[in-house]
Parts: C-alpha cells; structure tokens; sequence
C-alpha cells in the first residue's frame, strides 16, 4: 500500500468489526496481525514515504535500499507468521512467543551457520 499509517486506518476498522462477529477471542490477534502486515509492507513497498526517505537520507539508490530491507522483513514475518498460526489455534500467549523465539533464533542460527561456511 506504501504507508503503514493508511493501512492501519484502512483495515483496523474492518478487522475490528468482523472479528468481533466471527471469533471476538481473536480481535487481539488479528489486530496485532494486521498491525505487522502492515509495517512489513511499509518496509517491502518501493512506493512507501519512510522507505523513500529513508534511502534519500542515506544517499543511496532507492531500489539498492528496498532490496535490502527485504532479508530482515521476511525472517521476522516468517517468525510472525508461525506465532500467529499458534495464537490461532491456542491463544496462549507464553506459547505463542515462545514459538516466535524459537523459530526466530532458528532463522538466525541457520543464517549464522551459512555465513561461518
């Protein structure tokens, strides 16, 4: 979309009103889903304000600079993606940060294993 700003006033009423009519135990979870999607799309998109002026700031080519944000953004919403799943199915908050831990410092240990080689 480009600003996680616009997204968050787009979708959190949205999220809020058909939550609340389909799973309520969920509103929390989703609403924290939909908080992350939109600041990783933030990060991702080439057309976002802080993206712009983050790479203009730095001096550096705008496309150079989006390409590198992309390895942090996906290893943090895969890491997301799996807590969200367990949240899901469990809302049990200690589980599903554990879960987001776990697979977080699997990443980075498969990350650090593969740049020691």
């Amino acid at each position: 979309m480009g600003t996680s700003w616009g997204t968050f006033g787009v979708l959190i009423p949205i999220v809020v009103m058909i939550c609340s009519a389909v799973a309520p135990h969920l509103v929390t979870i989703s609403i924290a889903a939909t908080l992350a999607g939109a600041v990783f799309g933030d990060h991702c998109s080439p057309i976002s304000d802080t993206t712009i002026l983050s790479s203009t700031g730095a001096g550096c080519r705008h496309i150079e600079h989006v390409s590198s944000q992309i390895p942090y953004t996906l290893v943090v919403a895969v890491a997301c993606f799996v807590g969200y799943i367990v949240a899901g199915f469990t809302t049990n908050l200690w589980l599903t940060l554990g879960s987001s831990i776990l697979v977080l410092g699997i990443i980075l240990f498969a990350f650090y294993k593969r740049t020691k080689r």
